[in-house]
């Protein structure tokens, strides 16, 4: 991992990092506490690891909280270029989008192979930051990602990562079998955010995901929207601190 940059400001220490062609970004507390949590913050379809909303969550986690917050690109997005594959699935979706059984299919085809790649890459991440003195391997880890495909890759990796103790996913994309089968190994604390009226997703297909998470403490929590305009009110924002400083 080779730090590219950083920047303090307000008590937040922002660092970009690239780990092999993985670009990624680390905000922390100016004065972080030893071992302090570390959450990884997963983002959405065609978005990068520093939009906005992202951003102000992970600054939320930092002051609030105390935690390191980590964040990269996911294959083909943000600063990572795209390969051959990924231009033809994206031309694809757009091609597609007036079919809603051909969206499904060329949308799950192309998370699939998202999946595939960005696991072992956050893998290797946490590695990495648990080779950093302030955060170490005894930090606890919690998967913080956002929905859409933010979650279609959190799944599998937390089923995958048993360093990962806690894990927040959102509905808004396609479920498919190897999500499910991946969601029946999950066993720790989940919490679920639901886009009632998501205009692609049928909500019973996230709830099917939700049922499938073999955790016994898990909760669902829906509000009316589609995944673009959402507005979250009422989410348990003392989830991962509860589950993560306990």
């Amino acid at each position: 991992m080779h730090f590219t940059a950083s920047t303090s400001s307000n008590g937040i220490v922002e660092r970009d990092f690239r780990l092999g062609e993985i670009p990624g970004v680390l905000w922390s507390p100016v004065s972080a506490t030893e071992h302090a949590p570390l959450v990884l913050m997963g983002h959405g379809g065609g978005q990068h690891k520093k939009t906005p909303a992202q951003v102000a969550r992970a600054h939320d986690a930092v002051l609030r909280c105390g935690f390191h917050v980590a964040a990269i690109d996911a294959p083909g997005h943000g600063d990572r270029p795209r390969t051959a594959d990924d231009e033809q699935a994206r031309a694809e979706l757009r091609q597609s989008a007036g079919d809603p059984e051909r969206f499904r299919t060329a949308t799950i085809r192309y998370a699939s192979s998202l999946v595939e790649r960005a696991v072992p890459e956050w893998r290797a991440t946490i590695d990495a930051l648990q080779q950093l003195p302030e955060i170490g391997p005894r930090a606890p880890i919690g998967y913080g990602g956002g929905i859409t495909l933010g979650t279609a890759i959190g799944v599998p990796l937390t089923a995958a990562d048993p360093r990962i103790r806690a894990a927040i996913f959102g509905g808004g994309f396609f479920v498919y079998d190897a999500q499910l089968e991946a969601a029946r190994r999950i066993t720790v604390p989940v919490q679920f955010l639901l886009p009632w009226d998501d205009e692609h997703v049928d909500r019973r297909s996230a709830c099917e995901l939700f049922d499938a998470f073999a955790s016994t403490e898990k909760t669902l929590h829906a509000n009316p929207g589609d995944h673009r305009t959402i507005r979250w009110v009422g989410v348990d924002n003392e989830f991962l601190p509860r589950h993560l400083t306990r």
